[in-house]
């Protein structure tokens, strides 16, 4: 497994990033709050590749994706939330407009 190469990718009809590793598609699922914010309510990863950095590569690259696309993010989903508390680094992507409590 991979995941360095791991493309994240944004599908817009479903409302969530998908990353795809050795088969198995992880998702976060989002909704637009407002045309530069995303609220993040959702992370998944299948079963088989939880504990092996699946998820957390993916909010990386979800957060990546934000920070490249002028984006802000609402860490809605408790597993973002949580990795933004362990990578405070990040809070550079997330909305000062928008609180959690607002949803």
């Amino acid at each position: 497994m991979n995941l360095t190469d791991a493309a994240i990718r944004d599908n817009h009809h479903r409302h969530r990033f998908e990353m795809e590793t050795d088969g198995k598609l992880s998702i976060v699922v989002y909704q637009n709050v407002d045309d530069e914010t995303l609220a993040l309510t959702h992370t998944e990863v299948d079963p088989s590749l939880e504990g092996k950095g699946v998820g957390s590569h993916l909010v990386e690259g979800v957060l990546a994706y934000a920070e490249q696309h002028n984006l802000k993010i609402v860490p809605l989903c408790p597993f973002v939330a949580a990795y933004l508390k362990r990578h405070p680094d990040w809070n550079r992507v997330v909305s000062t407009a928008y609180n959690t409590s607002d949803f």
